[in-house]
């Protein structure tokens, strides 16, 4: 049960993501033009979407247990360390390059454009990167 609203939550967030445009790189790249042509666009998703999560996360913070029956897993940390920092940094360098980002992305790749093929690519390396980094820096 758990796989499948996680699947469909996914499919909801990347129609949403379809459906505002949010996989077009151009329209991105248009929200962080400030000098030129700006398209306010992707705040007004970004603020639906933070309206929309405010009382589930609410609701979920005062549970123990997830609707699926799982331990509810929720962030405790809540400091500024150089690692958040430096992720936060590279994730937004990397958006404003590509004008792409991981859920859009896959909306890319599976419409066989080849900007998604070379983005997920990319952060797949970027991701065993992480991981051989964090092998290392576990021993």
């Amino acid at each position: 049960m758990a796989r499948l609203s996680a699947f469909v939550a996914g499919l909801l967030f990347g129609l949403g993501l379809l459906l505002a445009g949010m996989a077009d790189p151009a329209k991105v790249l248009a929200f962080l033009d400030l000098s030129g042509n700006w398209d306010p666009t992707l705040a007004l998703v970004m603020a639906g979407a933070i309206a929309v999560a405010m009382l589930p996360l609410k609701l979920a913070g005062k549970r123990s247990r997830a609707l699926s029956g799982g331990t509810m897993q929720l962030p405790t940390r809540r400091d500024l360390d150089a690692r958040l920092i430096g992720g936060s940094l590279l994730f937004g360098v990397g958006w404003g390059i590509a004008g792409i980002c991981p859920g859009p992305a896959l909306a890319l790749l599976s419409a066989g454009h080849w900007q998604g093929l070379l983005f997920v690519a990319a952060m797949l390396t970027g991701m065993l990167i992480f991981a051989a980094l964090e092998g290392q820096r576990a021993r």
